[in-house]
């Protein structure tokens, strides 16, 4: 059967079972758009900006376990694009971009539209390709998403030049695909599974340290198991929460920048630590060096060996696949009969407690001003615990992180590695997309939501009931944070002088808004939103202290140790 390279893009997209494509047409991929115009198979959703697109399918992947997809076109298409592409990057998120390009034969001859795609994002992708052959277009597409999906995840993107859409050859959808140069290890090695049983039977003050790798590739339950199993105690990074239930009496909440005071402590003096899933990034341990003070064995398993030891060297590597990994060190660990060493983990939960006393989430709610911490406070209360939350970047983000208690995977929903303003409001419509019945809510700054408040109209187009929370404290909180710490109250660009009324912008979009400036005031609202006004967007815009500052923090440089914690209330 002859199709036509725009027709077999369709195909292929139908064939790995595609349900949304998230994208903005443009020239170089008009004769796609055409054929898309023709199917019923999968729909397309028109965004108002390329990055949003990405966002969204970023999203909407997070929150699935799909794969997400997009499309763009060539030029400004494609490098509108690249932000989101290289947010997915950074927190290894499943996608597949399809860009259009230039006709063959104009590539390199500076035409209307070009850029190089494949060397622009050959940075921000596990791997990209651009299409000479219309019969390559089906087998690029099966590689594509197999890519994406194995090993650790990550975007890849298709180029496609306009001409090679209009081109026509037979099309057969591969079955199966194999890779000699692309095989990525899934099975743990058995002798480094059981010498990391032994290490953690032995262990006095034993830490398990979870990451997004947790979350990403569903291991979540098989963590649980194992954490019980041993009864040790249990943090998360950013990306890793709801990979273990917070409000578990095991867990210790988030560790790093901004984690608990106990989370950081544990980690800092635990003296077996095993990595799940998490690559010891600088915002979680801070300085190596301080880290490496004291003593203590760490057993690291990851899908990726180069995320292993890269910036602290472990003891017991394993690479595998984390479900697998699991089950096979549950599986030594039930052989054993080994049992930890209750009297010594006794002793560790009994110093673990007295860290707690500190309290370092404390806040302390007047009557006059609304402090963002309580907003997210009975943001919980509201939803139960259940909503999905997405979150732009800076001080909410931390918040949100800190006061909502995620116990189930995939309902969290940020920018971890790249941290990347703009991301909150397209979050939540990929979210939605993929999970059509939930309940969104997306916790965001008065800076961060102007970035892609466009997408209000692609909301209002698909009827897409989201509760955006805006914790506008007027300033761009977390650059004032640091400038009032570190660059001696200099708040240099800092001040968000020209702010629009959101109610009134909310309100032109065909949306809810409200604003809320008591205290007394932000539950009841709350719970309009979430009930009276459930089938419709609401724009909530919270008035909050100016002062408010993110604790516990560990500066840049500083050790897990050494938190700067809220000042007494």
């Amino acid at each position: 059967m002859q199709l036509t390279g725009a027709e077999i893009v369709i195909k292929c997209l139908q064939e790995e079972k595609v349900e949304y494509v998230f994208g903005y047409p443009g020239g170089s991929v008009l004769y796609i758009y055409d054929e898309l115009f023709k199917q019923d198979k999968f729909k397309h959703v028109l965004v108002r900006h390329e990055q949003a697109a990405v966002h969204a399918a970023d999203a909407y992947s997070r929150s699935s376990n799909k794969i997400g997809v997009c499309m763009v076109t060539s030029g400004p298409g494609v490098t509108n694009a690249v932000t989101g592409i290289a947010t997915a990057h950074m927190d290894s998120v499943p996608l597949v971009i399809i860009s259009g390009q230039v006709p063959t034969a104009y590539i390199g001859q500076d035409a209307f539209q070009e850029c190089d795609t494949v060397g622009i994002t050959r940075p921000c992708v596990k791997h990209n390709f651009l299409i000479k052959d219309v019969r390559d277009l089906a087998l690029t597409f099966k590689k594509a998403f197999y890519i994406a999906k194995t090993g650790r995840p990550g975007p890849v993107l298709i180029d496609i030049p306009k001409d090679i859409t209009n081109q026509k050859c037979e099309f057969q959808y591969p079955k199966s695909i194999t890779m000699r140069s692309y095989n990525p290890v899934v099975k743990g090695h058995s002798g480094q599974i059981k010498k990391a049983v032994q290490m953690l039977l032995e262990a006095k003050r034993p830490m398990i340290y979870a990451g997004g790798g947790v979350v990403l590739s569903d291991a979540a339950e098989k963590l649980i198991k194992l954490s019980r199993k041993l009864g040790y105690p249990v943090t998360n990074t950013l990306m890793g929460l709801g990979g273990y239930p917070a409000t578990d009496k095991q867990s210790l909440g988030m560790l790093g920048m901004h984690g608990t005071y106990e989370a950081n402590m544990a980690m800092q003096n635990c003296d077996v630590l095993i990595a799940v899933g998490a690559r010891f990034d600088d915002r979680v341990i801070g300085n190596p060096e301080h880290f490496a003070e004291v003593p203590r064995k760490i057993i690291h398993i990851d899908i990726d060996p180069s995320s292993i030891s890269k910036r602290v060297r472990v003891d017991v590597p394993i690479v595998g696949n984390l479900p697998d990994v699991l089950d096979e060190l549950q599986k030594h660990l039930d052989a054993s009969g080994g049992l930890p060493d209750a009297k010594a983990l006794a002793a560790w939960w009994k110093q673990i407690d007295e860290w707690r006393t500190k309290k370092s989430l404390k806040y302390k709610q007047g009557k006059e001003i609304i402090m963002p911490q309580y907003v997210v406070e009975k943001l919980y209360e509201v939803t139960g615990g259940d909503a999905f939350v997405t979150s732009d970047v800076g001080q909410h983000q931390m918040w949100a992180a800190q006061y909502y208690k995620f116990d189930k995977p995939r309902r969290w929903i940020n920018s971890g590695g790249l941290g990347t303003m703009g991301v909150g409001l397209p979050y939540a419509m990929g979210v939605r997309f993929a999970n059509p019945k939930a309940t969104v809510a997306c916790v965001t700054g008065e800076a961060s939501i102007q970035m892609n408040i466009q997408e209000l109209s692609t909301a209002k187009q698909f009827r897409l009931p989201i509760k955006i929370i805006n914790l506008n404290n007027r300033y761009l909180g977390m650059v004032r944070q640091w400038q009032q710490m570190f660059h001696g109250n200099r708040y240099a660009e800092s001040y968000v002088d020209a702010l629009p009324d959101f109610v009134k912008l909310a309100e032109s979009y065909g949306h809810v808004g409200m604003k809320i400036e008591r205290p007394a005031d932000v539950e009841p609202a709350l719970r309009e939103a979430f009930t009276k006004h459930k089938n419709d967007l609401v724009f909530m815009d919270f008035l909050t202290d100016q002062t408010a500052n993110v604790y516990p923090m560990v500066a840049a440089g500083k050790g897990l140790s050494e938190m700067i914690l809220a000042e007494e209330l």
